[in-house]
């Protein structure tokens, strides 16, 4: 097997990876992912011990163990570019002998369990709401840069959204990507809220804001609130969880994302204390993570 070219996969002189500044060993098989730098250490209070603390640029990284199970979480920075980097070096660390540069015969299976913020899309979603994903749909254009011989983006889903929507094929294609059935299963809650969600390239114009620039289209929301196919809506923006969703399953990671809806572009609601709801949302994730027989 040929090494990896030395500008594919970049190594710090320490020999940790470029971007993360992690070593093979300082990241845990379970990982979950925040956004916010900040939201790290939010994450980690509840663990009983932490014995790794990295940090580089936006990228946040602590691990320990939490009921006796090994875990990680890791800060992302906002937006699909970012979650290229993140998903690529978290399996490079698993998946590749960095030192060699060459890709293991066997290989890791991540778990990757994004806790988040997000915009509510339907009228109904009151912030505060807790907002499953259970299909992401990407307008950033990442997964279109990969090869998908597993023909992952879901057939006939992206064409009934453009039509529905009067897509410009002056932007990029969306794409749609399910979340690994296998996690779902295990972290759901009765009263969340499941669907799709659109994960933007940005906050204000794909997101449909206007400051002193128009979006493209400023009635997209509202055509979105009214999409629905096989049973399923559109129940949320936010700005990963297509390009989490796609590189994870390209590569045989386990990935779901489940965001706190702290806003309803609907009704123009906001929640602007929204700490403790994400406090709660983390709670239930790892009581959802750690097995019986742990903890």
């Amino acid at each position: 097997m040929p090494a990896i070219d030395p500008t594919d996969l970049i190594l710090n002189p320490d020999g940790s990876i470029y971007h993360l500044h992690l070593k093979p060993g300082d990241v845990a098989g379970t990982i979950i992912l925040v956004g916010d730098p900040g939201r790290v250490s939010q994450v980690s209070s509840h663990f009983d011990t932490v014995d790794v603390q990295k940090s580089n640029r936006e990228f946040v990284t602590h691990t320990g163990t939490c009921r006796g199970k090994r875990l990680s979480v890791l800060s992302t920075g906002i937006g699909p570019d970012n979650i290229d980097i993140v998903v690529n070096e978290l399996d490079a660390l698993w998946n590749i002998d960095l030192p060699s540069r060459k890709a293991k015969k066997t290989r890791k299976s991540l778990e990757l369990v994004r806790i988040g913020t997000s915009g509510a899309l339907q009228e109904d979603i009151v912030p505060g709401s807790m907002i499953m994903t259970e299909i992401a749909g990407g307008y950033d254009g990442l997964y279109h840069f990969y090869q998908d011989k597993k023909q992952l983006n879901i057939p006939g889903l992206s064409e009934a959204f453009m039509r529905h929507t009067g897509w410009s094929r002056s932007l990029p294609e969306p794409y749609f990507i399910r979340a690994s059935e296998k996690l779902a299963a295990r972290i759901s809650e009765p009263d969340w809220y499941r669907g799709i969600t659109l994960s933007t390239p940005g906050f204000y114009g794909p997101q449909c804001r206007s400051l002193r620039l128009t979006p493209h289209d400023p009635t997209l929301i509202g055509k979105t609130a009214t999409f629905r196919y096989r049973g399923m809506r559109i129940n949320n923006f936010e700005m990963e969880s297509s390009a989490l969703y796609a590189l994870s399953s390209l590569m045989g990671h386990e990935a779901l994302t489940i965001c706190a809806g702290i806003a309803n572009r609907v009704t123009k609601a906001f929640l602007e204390e929204y700490k403790e709801t994400v406090d709660s949302l983390i709670a239930k994730v790892l009581d959802k993570l750690i097995p019986n027989d742990i903890a």
